[in-house]
């Protein structure tokens, strides 16, 4: 399997970090090693504080993350599913609408969210990929949970700048 180039990330600190799990149960046995692989990811990047909430399908990841978005604690969130193609329209619409829905809560609430859902064509292509979309998924959010902190410190300096 061939993998997107995201490039070298900076070094990875987690300690600190409190990151929110949302995992879709539908296509359990995919998803529950997505969450190992992504929780076991976390834990070696240093973050100990953790909260994962199960749902029952993608549709419902959103207002999990929602949920959790307005609670204000979480640095980032991660969107743990997966939908696999089947022969109807129904595979495009919870696609769609799922991945909709998590970017729009991230800009909402200014929070980031790493997006796992897999959306696959079999079940041989989710098998191969949630191991190290799980793992992927937890170095996306604490790299953007490092950077939305320096970008408020940097914006906060920036005003104290303009004050002087």
């Amino acid at each position: 399997m061939q993998g997107a180039d995201k490039g070298i990330a900076q070094e990875l600190d987690g300690l600190g970090l409190h990151i929110g799990i949302v995992q879709a149960r539908f296509n359990e046995d995919i998803t529950n090693a997505l969450a190992v692989a992504c929780i076991r990811e976390l834990e070696e990047l240093g973050v100990h504080d953790i909260d994962h909430v199960l749902v029952p399908g993608a549709l419902e990841v959103p207002i999990a993350l929602q949920a959790m978005a307005e609670r204000g604690e979480y640095d980032a969130l991660v969107a743990l599913g997966c939908i696999i193609r089947g022969e109807t329209y129904h595979f495009e619409l919870v696609a769609n609408e799922s991945g909709s829905g998590v970017s729009r809560i991230s800009l909402d609430y200014n929070v980031p969210i790493a997006n796992a859902i897999l959306t696959t064509e079999n079940l041989e292509q989710a098998v191969a990929r949630q191991t190290e979309k799980g793992r992927d998924a937890a170095r996306v959010a604490v790299e953007m949970a490092m950077l939305m902190e320096d970008l408020s410190v940097g914006l906060d300096e920036l005003d104290d700048e303009e004050l002087a």
